[in-house]
């Protein structure tokens, strides 16, 4: 053996008892390949699912003590019905989850009054019923009243009342009741872009439909002629002498008219007036410092103002004998507005409201909380109950000051709910709206507006404001029936 070979196996050997794992590692048989260790399935996890503020929409709330319900869309709240009241169009705001369950918080404007609105609804099931009893809510649930109210269709069964709901008015206070999905009573949803008008933004307002026409009405023609219609006839109220008529008050059945003729040049001297449509004749009635006539709500008496001692009072006489007549109030007053029911009258002095009955006052009223800031107290003032709702009025005032873009006469009409101290302003200053009056529905107002300096004309709206129009060539209209 070489120097060279030996010197080679020297060093192997001396390698294997140093690394003897290393070398034995490398001389073994290859092994098969181990399987690689299992990939692991879970996904990533993803973003969470935003959470809606605004769920479900279009939804109809109701309740049925007192009778009312509530509009909810796609921005929120947009309409609130009561029974006998006009429709309240709401300016949604906010709207977000109340705490983590099922339950949300809306937030609107009352658009008339800017009084706040709060919406709590809970999805959990509810049965509607008067005084809180669980019983089926059909035959209880909000209605359409004579056109009054789009929002208030009656829904389905009670089953699908799938949410408590809770409404919370500044004003009006809180109405408890259910709520169920309602699609069905709003336009068709397209997507619209948030760059849309402000118009296009406003909440959809149901146009009143169902309404009563008048059928019998009065009223002052532009040449001061007094003229009474009932159906298509109509008929010019014979005039005695030069004097002219004033203060129209025409029966339920729309076939007898009171009015005041003024007997002298100073106005103190007057004389309530009777005609009839059917026999075309005038029958002088009470004669003296006398004015404002109105008729019972069963036109069986009449009630109207004398002055006794310079003072105005309140007397009635039944219709057939007004030779009886006598004093139904002895205290002070300024004007007469009216009967509310068969036995109370409505009046006012300088400073407050009356309902006046068996010769007293049965509830008084500062007028300083029906008039607010914006209109001033005057005898010339005319006010109306709502002939279905007694705790509504409407009101005719001069502004206490001329709006912008108003005349300084301006005068103006408003509706004032009592019990909730609400009002409404229904017509712009410068329309210089006065002498308003209900139609017997008590849907539809009519008005004298002034449509020039020289001219005035009557035209009608709704209750809630809306479908005005020219209705009457004449002023001081009056409706029977």
């Amino acid at each position: 053996m070489s120097s060279r070979k030996f010197s080679i196996l020297c060093s192997l050997l001396l390698l294997s008892g140093v690394f003897p794992g290393y070398l034995i590692a490398q001389t073994a048989p290859p092994k098969s390949n181990p399987k690689p260790p299992p990939q692991s399935t879970k996904t990533p996890p993803a973003p969470a699912t935003p959470q809606s503020t605004h769920y479900p929409i279009l939804l109809l709330g109701h309740g049925s003590d007192p009778i009312w319900s509530v509009m909810i869309g796609q921005k929120g709240p947009e309409r609130l019905d009561r029974a006998n009241y006009p429709p309240i169009v709401l300016e949604p705001s906010a709207v977000a989850r109340a705490g983590t369950g099922e339950a949300w918080d809306y937030r609107a404007k009352d658009s008339a009054t800017s009084a706040d609105v709060t919406i709590h609804l809970t999805r959990e099931p509810c049965v509607d019923a008067p005084g809180g009893n669980a019983s089926s809510a059909a035959e209880n649930l909000p209605k359409p009243p004579q056109g009054k109210s789009a929002a208030s269709a009656a829904p389905a069964a009670p089953a699908k009342n799938s949410f408590s709901i809770i409404v919370e008015h500044a004003q009006i206070g809180t109405l408890r009741g259910c709520a169920r999905v309602a699609a069905e009573l709003f336009p068709k949803i397209v997507n619209q872009s948030e760059d849309d008008d402000d118009d296009k933004k406003k909440p959809p307002v149901a146009t009143i439909t169902n309404f009563k026409v008048p059928t019998a009405i009065a009223f002052i023609n532009p040449a001061g002629k007094i003229i009474v219609s009932r159906g298509a006839a109509k008929k010019i109220v014979p005039a005695v002498g030069p004097a002219t008529g004033t203060e129209l008050s025409l029966s339920h059945d729309g076939k007898k008219l009171l009015y005041t003729r003024n007997d002298s040049k100073m106005g103190s001297e007057r004389t309530i007036v009777l005609y009839d449509f059917d026999s075309g004749r005038s029958k002088d009635l009470v004669h003296g410092t006398v004015r404002q006539a109105f008729w019972s709500p069963d036109d069986e008496r009449v009630a109207f103002l004398q002055s006794q001692d310079q003072k105005w009072q309140v007397w009635s006489f039944p219709a057939a004998t007004p030779e009886s007549a006598k004093t139904l109030y002895s205290g002070i007053v300024d004007s007469l507005h009216g009967w509310i029911d068969a036995h109370t009258l409505l009046a006012t002095d300088a400073q407050n409201i009356y309902w006046i009955g068996d010769d007293r006052p049965q509830q008084t009223l500062p007028l300083k909380d029906i008039y607010g800031d914006a209109f001033r107290i005057s005898a010339t003032d005319t006010i109306r109950v709502n002939p279905v709702n007694s705790d509504l009025l409407l009101v005719s005032a001069k502004y206490a000051a001329p709006p912008a873009n108003a005349p300084a006469d301006a005068s103006g009409i408003f509706l004032y709910e009592i019990k909730a101290r609400r009002r409404v302003v229904l017509i712009t200053p410068d329309q210089w709206a006065s002498y308003a009056e209900w139609s017997r529905d008590g849907i539809q107002i009519f008005y004298t507006r002034r449509v020039s300096p020289t001219s005035s004309t009557t035209f009608r709206i709704f209750w809630d404001g809306s479908g005005g129009r020219r209705y009457q060539d004449g002023t001081d209209l009056v409706v029977g029936q």
